[in-house]
């Protein structure tokens, strides 16, 4: 069962429902008819018909012109209010865009939310290699620059469900070996930045490097993703570095 599912499955009825029928969207199923929304959210099609009246009504959800649902604008004002996205984005952007304008490459922001990175920047550069992580979108923790940094510096307790649960291969140089990947972490502890080298396609190589609140705690990470063999890893390390450093001393503040 999903982390969404669990946490459905301890709420009222009532409310159970409608994390039900809102979890049924995703990426793959952007847009859906009453059937499929009542198939994938389990619920007896009735309940869901009368339900989607009310989420209509409120604005969590939109129906269109052919009859099927999609997530509505009003989901998309609480989602901005969130403070570890959008308070953190706001402040990160100038220096993500500077990055940007440097390398023409891809630019990303994420944080970390339960076993799961979670993207709320990416902004890509005029030349810049097609990437498979958007806004809001999630990924695992263990393929990607910014996952593999947020993974180092989570507490041991997540990195031992991660490490200790399945691992998913995206292409032929996924890490998949726990102790392969113990010892990754270990080195971006120890360098400040990470290396996920055609870990998520054959063509990518991504840089990231943790982004710190006042306390020093790693709260955020920020990569720049380009295509393998543009550039030495470790020749990107120091831009990425300068880029995360600035955000760090954007999120703490005066002192």
């Amino acid at each position: 069962m999903t982390r969404r599912g669990r946490v459905a499955g301890r709420t009222g009825p009532v409310t159970a429902r409608v994390l039900r029928i809102l979890g049924a969207f995703s990426p793959q199923r952007p847009v859906m008819t009453l059937s499929e929304l009542a198939r994938q959210a389990g619920l007896p099609l009735s309940t869901v018909h009368r339900m989607l009246g009310e989420l209509v009504a409120w604005g969590a959800l939109e129906r269109g012109d052919d009859g099927r649902y999609r997530v509505g604008l009003r989901l998309w004002e609480l989602g901005a209010l969130a403070p570890r996205g959008q308070g953190l984005r706001e402040l990160a952007l100038p220096f993500l865009e500077d990055l940007s304008l440097i390398t023409r490459e891809n630019v990303q922001l994420a944080v970390r939310d339960g076993i799961e990175v979670v993207f709320v920047e990416r902004i890509a550069g005029s030349g810049a290699i097609p990437v498979l992580t958007r806004v809001g979108g999630r990924f695992a923790l263990t393929a990607t620059g910014v996952g593999l940094v947020l993974l180092a510096h989570a507490p041991t307790e997540v990195q031992e469900e991660v490490l200790g649960g399945p691992i998913e291969r995206y292409t032929a140089r996924t890490v998949t070996d726990p102790g392969t990947l113990r010892r990754m972490l270990a080195d971006v502890r120890t360098n400040g930045f990470s290396i996920s080298d055609r870990q998520v396609t054959m063509d990518a190589l991504s840089v990231g490097a943790p982004v710190r609140d006042r306390h020093g705690q790693v709260v955020a990470a920020v990569s720049l993703v380009v295509r393998h063999g543009i550039a030495s890893p470790h020749a990107l390390a120091p831009l990425v570095r300068t880029s995360s450093r600035a955000i760090s001393r954007a999120i703490a503040g005066p002192l």
